[in-house]
């Protein structure tokens, strides 16, 4: 059946007993003219590429991090948020690395030294309204149980949710709970992009209008 407006919706579908992240978008951090994570974070923060002299050069180097708001990563790395300016930032602090990285923390105190981040990769809020506004204006989710039967994939739709109005506030709010993530995938010859992540059952709480189908 035609769905009215159907440029204006999303279909989304999530299995129920899965723990893994749903990529909502990718959005490089600013400021954009430094070209923050290549010439920045990968090299000066970055570590050996698990595959460097094998599959890739033996100078490669990874900065790959899943970071949220709640906790920093094991690498010193977290989320803090410039009300002032309406900025979601990328922090750094050498003290919450992970005694497991000391010679990577030699190494970085080494290349720059251990303090903040400069300048530090952001993102406006304005932006991420812009962005994530775009991609998911309204939503129908639903959630699925998934059982294997003679190698073969069967679904069972257990919820239809119609969400409706989404909401910026909500979204950086989400960010600030823990419940949206920023994953960036980046080596020294290729740039994965840096990606916005959210966790599972999540995307109804950025709605200002929530129905169950």
């Amino acid at each position: 059946m035609p769905i009215p407006n159907a440029a204006e919706w999303e279909l989304k579908a999530q299995r129920i007993n899965t723990t893994a992240l749903t990529t909502l978008f990718h959005i490089e951090p600013s400021p954009r003219a430094v070209k923050i994570v290549s010439q920045i974070l990968l090299p000066l923060y970055g570590w050996d590429h698990k595959e460097a002299g094998g599959k890739y050069p033996a100078d490669e180097k990874s900065f790959r991090q899943t970071i949220n708001a709640l906790k920093r990563t094991d690498r010193g790395f977290g989320i803090d948020f410039n009300q002032d300016e309406r900025k979601v930032e990328i922090s750094f602090d050498a003290a919450a690395v992970s005694s497991d990285h000391s010679d990577w923390l030699d190494s970085v105190d080494h290349r720059i030294n251990l303090e903040e981040l400069v300048p530090k990769p952001y993102w406006g809020f304005d932006d991420l309204a812009y962005k994530a506004g775009t991609k998911l204006l309204n939503c129908f989710y639903i959630t699925a149980d998934v059982k294997r039967i003679d190698g073969i994939e069967h679904f069972h739709y257990q919820d239809i949710f119609v969400l409706q109005k989404f909401s910026p506030d909500k979204f950086i709010d989400a960010i600030s709970k823990g419940l949206i993530l920023i994953d960036f995938d980046a080596r020294t010859r290729h740039n994965h992009g840096t990606k916005f992540r959210m966790r599972k059952n999540a995307l109804p709480q950025l709605y200002e209008i929530v129905t169950n189908a």
